[in-house]
């Protein structure tokens, strides 16, 4: 967890700005402002208990995601990536691997989504280094869907129609426990700090 970020509102399934594209980096790289959003994301994920956040999920609009997670294996993965763009990988280097799957902005449900077993993520760091990230099982389900999430879809965009509707009722139905609890950690961490 991020000592010096502080968490933010995270957007949920019907706000217009998880329906976009997010717009590319350009200028941003080396700012002070830029460290802070990358702190207080993950600051925020921290909060949420999640894996990774997209920025438009903090209701920023900027090709910029970061992740704090341990996968499978039990290897901590912790980094950020802006303009991220996911390599077309031959299908002999990859299975599709069909598991559950959650979103910070559709609080509560999971649902099963097929994804590749690998991903491959090419990219800049806050400084504008280029960089390439890999991952392979949960790690790689984590960059791929917080790259949809830059291209403005959401893992419900992924099933079918009564797959959705059953996901955003169960989220209807659950979301005032997962604010309570998002709220509480939050307040736990502001006052720890």
């Amino acid at each position: 967890m991020s000592d010096r970020g502080t968490p933010r509102h995270i957007t949920v399934v019907g706000e217009e700005i998880l329906t976009r594209r997010c717009r590319a980096a350009t200028t941003e790289f080396g700012t002070p402002e830029l460290t802070r959003l990358i702190d207080d994301m993950i600051a925020t994920n921290h909060v949420a208990e999640g894996a990774a956040i997209a920025a438009n999920q903090v209701g920023v609009d900027l090709q910029l995601f970061v992740w704090d997670m341990t996968d499978e294996r039990g290897t901590h993965h912790v980094g950020h990536i802006l303009n991220p763009v996911l390599d077309e990988l031959p299908s002999d280097q990859r299975k599709l691997l069909e598991e559950p799957e959650g979103c910070l902005s559709v609080p509560g449900p999971y649902r099963v989504v097929a994804r590749p077993d690998r991903a491959v993520v090419r990219g800049q760091d806050k400084d504008g280094n280029p960089i390439v990230v890999e991952g392979r099982g949960y790690f790689a389900r984590c960059l791929q869907h917080e790259t949809d999430h830059l291209h403005g879809r959401l893992y419900l965009d992924r099933l079918t129609q009564r797959e959705r509707k059953s996901a955003l009722r169960e989220m209807a139905a659950s979301q005032d426990e997962v604010f309570a609890r998002r709220a509480a950690r939050s307040s736990s961490a502001a006052s720890s700090s």
